[in-house]
């Protein structure tokens, strides 16, 4: 178990045990939420938001033929220059 001090400004400093374990580092978020037993649980802002865009795109290269690095190039080429793929 970790334990933090609060200080008189309501500040705390996340042992390196958990900032390790969340991935954290110098100016991540963090966020606070209850739960509906009541438990209060901390999260990593940044981790949640790739993990919900990697959902959203979820089958997109699929559904748009892409399958290798070369297509994914080609794709670059063709937005960046104006290239057909």
């Amino acid at each position: 178990m970790n334990l933090a001090k609060i200080s008189a400004n309501g500040q705390i400093t996340v042992p390196a045990e958990i900032r390790c374990l969340l991935g954290l580092k110098s100016g991540d978020k963090i966020l606070f939420y209850q739960k509906q037993d009541g438990e209060v649980v901390l999260s990593n802002t940044s981790a949640q938001a790739i993990r919900k865009a990697q959902s959203a795109f979820s089958g997109a290269a699929e559904a748009m033929g892409i399958s290798s690095e070369e297509d994914v190039q080609a794709l670059v080429d063709e937005v960046r220059y104006g290239k057909e793929r």
